[in-house]
């Protein structure tokens, strides 16, 4: 049986230049434990930040500790 998750994120675009800072982002854990948010920021055209977005996250899943390799050939769509 696969492990199942909650994926977390957020996505806000502003024209390039006009960001000026990003705060620190909490999750409250049902523990009452407290975890980070890691924010990244990226920039282009609309089409350059959509392979740029999907090249982060097939990175984010690949390097994900936890996936055995049976889930990988099971459920990756390369």
């Amino acid at each position: 049986m696969i492990a199942r998750y909650t994926l977390v994120y957020g996505i806000r675009l502003v024209p390039e230049g006009t960001l000026k800072n990003t705060g620190d982002a909490r999750l409250q854990l049902a523990g009452g434990e407290e975890a980070g948010l890691t924010l990244h920021t990226i920039d282009g055209t609309i089409p350059q930040l959509r392979r740029a977005l999907d090249r982060s996250l097939d990175a984010f899943f690949e390097f994900l500790p936890g996936a055995s390799d049976d889930d990988r050939k099971e459920y990756d769509d390369n």
